[in-house]
């Protein structure tokens, strides 16, 4: 099931976000100072059509992105089942989409897109709001944004993982995963979570678990659960330090959390994971899925119907932060029935964590 990839670039390791830190040099001791602010311009309506799309984004007026997520509103009664999100993920401009060639696609992002999909039914409450996490560091100037992608997922409830691996020398900040085309409105990224590109974790296939440091990849996985589409693809996004930059003393490390969700037909569950004392929120991900991900290979959820409808940072409680937080420290994954039962489905999360560094 689903496409691996070892991808390796010439790179150094970087990422710092903290309050402060100590870079050793022979006699001469250098304090970096690193801050993290949440962008958001609120939400985009729509869609307001079947089988289509909005295309929304949020931008760093200052810093890098380190990671970034969408947040969906629903509506009620029997049209909130079709909307889901498409696409998390970087962008050079806020509207172009790395779709093209794989390998580094982009460096020093500060755009974030959030990429809102409809089903068979529309709702006039549906849209999005996408999340930028920026920092700015005199460490961590560069980043790189690495993509992979496969074709698929076609067949029915049947899903499709797609790993994109940091460079060597490197470390990973966050990701994003994205599926086209729209057209096909059971098509969608029920999966993105950060992992590794080694036996233990099935080269992506297993998800980074609670307490793990140092994933270098980030794992997207596509579902179609009605099937159907000749030219689906999947698309996965690591984003990484630049290249030539010591990370020796960074640790980046992850928490994940698990719940069992709502088997009625159109629930929504939250699940939320918090830093803790492991330092400060640079991104998490987020999927709907049969659970035990992070000793299991990956497995869709119960129900062809389920899907995303948010991956953003939080407060403890779940609910999204606001334009220009300096403090968010959570990350919360929403996930949702479709129109019928959903049993043995679960929602993660994941909170990437980077320790001041020593």
């Amino acid at each position: 099931m689903g496409s691996r990839s070892l991808r390796r670039f010439a790179a150094g390791k970087a990422l710092v976000v903290g309050a402060v830190l100590a870079l050793a040099v022979p006699g001469v001791a250098y304090a970096n100072t690193v801050s993290v602010t949440v962008k958001t311009p609120g939400a985009t309506a729509g869609p307001t059509t079947t089988f289509s799309e909005i295309s929304t984004h949020a931008d760093c007026a200052g810093g890098l992105i380190s990671g970034g997520g969408i947040s969906q509103t629903i509506g009620t009664g029997s049209a909130s089942p079709g909307n889901h999100v498409n696409g998390t993920e970087p962008s050079s401009d806020g509207s172009t989409e790395y779709t093209g060639s794989t390998g580094v696609v982009g460096t020093d992002n500060t755009h974030w897109l959030g990429i809102g999909g409809s089903g068979g039914a529309v709702n006039s409450s549906f849209s999005s709001t996408p999340y930028a996490v920026c920092f700015t560091s005199n460490l961590i100037n560069h980043t790189q944004t690495v993509m992979n992608k496969d074709a698929g997922p076609s067949a029915a409830s049947t899903p499709l993982a797609v790993t994109a691996t940091c460079p060597a020398n490197t470390v990973l900040l966050g990701g994003g995963a994205r599926t086209t085309p729209a057209s096909v409105g059971s098509l969608k990224p029920i999966a993105s979570f950060p992992t590794f590109a080694d036996s233990a974790h099935d080269y992506g296939l297993k998800a980074a678990a609670d307490g793990e440091s140092g994933p270098d990849s980030w794992t997207a996985v596509g579902w179609n659960g009605g099937g159907g589409g000749t030219t689906n693809e999947t698309y996965a996004y690591a984003i990484c330090s630049g290249s030539n930059i010591d990370v020796s003393g960074v640790t980046i490390k992850v928490h994940h959390a698990e719940v069992s969700t709502s088997s009625s037909p159109g629930a929504n569950t939250l699940v939320t994971v918090g830093c803790g004392t492991d330092g400060k929120l640079v991104s998490g991900g987020a999927d709907a899925s049969g659970g035990s991900v992070t000793t299991t290979d990956y497995t869709g959820p119960g129900s062809q119907g389920d899907h995303l409808n948010g991956s953003f940072p939080s407060d403890s409680g779940g609910n999204p932060v606001s334009d220009g937080t300096t403090t968010a420290s959570y990350w919360t994954a929403d996930a949702h029935a479709g129109g019928v039962g959903s049993p043995n489905t679960y929602a993660d999360v994941w909170a990437l964590c980077a320790n001041d560094g020593v």
